[in-house]
């Protein structure tokens, strides 16, 4: 059975795979969901990236957020106000189920990626997600002014504001892959890098021990959809982190960060939003096979357009390798 590998962060990956499963079907898709934005918060273990994609694909997503759970309440959140908790991270009554679950499981010794499965099973959801490891990563920004502050804590409780000095993937070098990862890559059809953070998402999961190496052996063609169009992000804060780690907030900055497999990095090919058609000859000269497509994925039958020129894109460069 053919299988396409998809390197996923939080939204952005999960409106992609909704693209992705109108072209092929859901049993061959694999996600590889980044695990760095994970935290515990009030003694709970909240993976938002595998919830937010669980909850796209599960059709249970806030609408209007385009996060955590349509119909939700807030009791609980409420209640704890009253008790003093700060509520700079809130969680809905529906989403705490998921977190208590998680957590019960991962308190009995279950690892992480088999509750992933279990719950995804719970919302109906086809696709596998995998997460990119079972061991603690935690992605942590170290501020202009000093602070060290777990990615969420810069996120969300300080809105992006901070000026970021470094971005520290802590433990990611001690990590090892999780169940089913690096085969899941060496034997894929094609890999595909989601719209997601490059340096918070892709990038920590490319940071875990056997991924990035996987990736330069796999025989599979690596085609990546760009973060930015227009010069801007769709939403997240990618354009705060990118010069953190060097690189240009555009198309052909992001391709260039990433780099081509055949000089030491992870691309073969490279999707960009047709209002970045003048960025194609810098990712070009870099030795990156590029197109433009509309890349904007609010309406479905677009998301899946683009997969289709992604998953075109990589059979070209199979038939040219």
């Amino acid at each position: 059975m053919r299988v396409y590998a998809v390197l996923a962060g939080g939204v952005g990956a999960a409106r992609f795979l909704r693209g992705l499963l109108r072209v092929v079907p859901a049993d061959e898709v694999v996600a590889i969901v980044n695990v760095g934005d994970d935290l515990t918060h009030l003694g709970l273990r909240i993976c938002p990236d595998l919830d937010s994609i669980t909850y796209w694909l599960g059709g249970v997503v806030h609408p209007e957020q385009q996060w955590g759970r349509a119909d939700e309440s807030h009791v609980v959140a409420g209640e704890l106000a009253r008790l003093g908790h700060e509520p700079w991270f809130t969680l809905g009554d529906r989403d705490l189920g998921v977190h208590l679950h998680r957590t019960a499981r991962l308190a009995e010794g279950v690892p992480l990626s088999v509750i992933t499965d279990e719950v995804r099973r719970a919302f109906g959801v086809e696709v596998r997600l995998l997460p990119a490891t079972d061991d603690p990563v935690e992605t942590r920004i170290r501020t202009v002014d000093g602070r060290d502050l777990h990615f969420q804590e810069y996120w969300v409780r300080e809105r992006a504001a901070p000026e970021v000095a470094s971005v520290v993937l802590a433990g990611a070098d001690r990590a090892t892959a999780g169940p089913d990862v690096i085969e899941t890559l060496l034997d894929a059809e094609a890999v595909l890098l989601a719209p997601s953070n490059p340096v918070v998402s892709v990038g920590t999961i490319l940071a875990v021990n056997g991924i990035a190496a996987a990736l330069h052996q796999t025989p599979a063609p690596v085609v990546g959809v760009s973060p930015i169009i227009g010069g801007e992000v769709v939403r997240g804060m990618a354009h705060r982190l990118l010069p953190a780690v060097g690189a240009e907030v555009s198309a052909a900055g992001v391709a260039q960060h990433y780099g081509h497999r055949a000089a030491g990095g992870v691309l073969d090919g490279w999707v960009v939003d047709t209002r970045d058609q003048d960025q194609l000859e810098a990712v070009r000269a870099a030795g990156i096979a590029a197109r433009a497509t509309d890349t904007m994925m609010d309406d479905p039958e677009v998301a899946a357009a683009l997969a289709r020129v992604c998953l075109d894109l990589a059979t070209e460069l199979e038939a040219g390798a």
